[in-house]
């Protein structure tokens, strides 16, 4: 009998298995779940956690909301997934629109919903006994 891939998934978990997740379903999801609470603002983890170097977390805002200044988790790039954002730094800032690609600056920054929004945030952070 042939394996499924729910069988093969199984049979991997654990192992370097591949994974698939609709960014665009995911980002829908996490729009709604902003809207339902007073922060405006919704993440999920779409791959990744504190065991990995590699980090990427989806997240939303509604129009007019922020993630307020605050220190650079390291290496790290935005992807705007829908909406319009502000990257802020300083006096400086970067407009985001669909599919717009921006490395965000290793200092201090901020992020602002210019119209209801989604991210990939992706991080690049050391881990383990050589950090």
């Amino acid at each position: 009998m042939a394996e499924t891939l729910d069988d093969m998934s199984n049979r991997l978990e654990g192992a370097s298995a591949m994974n698939k997740v609709s960014l665009a379903a995911l980002a829908r999801e996490q729009l709604e779940a902003a809207r339902a609470v007073s922060s405006g603002r919704s993440a999920h983890t779409v791959y990744g956690g504190h065991e990995h170097s590699l980090r990427q977390t989806l997240i939303a805002l509604t129009a007019g909301s922020a993630m307020d200044e605050h220190e650079s988790p390291g290496e790290a790039t935005l992807q705007v997934l829908i909406g319009r954002v502000r990257l802020t730094n300083g006096q400086v800032h970067w407009d985001g629109t669909v599919g717009d690609h921006i490395v965000v600056p290793l200092s201090r920054h901020g992020l602002q919903a210019l119209e209801d929004s989604a991210v990939l945030l992706t991080v690049s952070k050391p881990v383990g006994p050589h950090v």
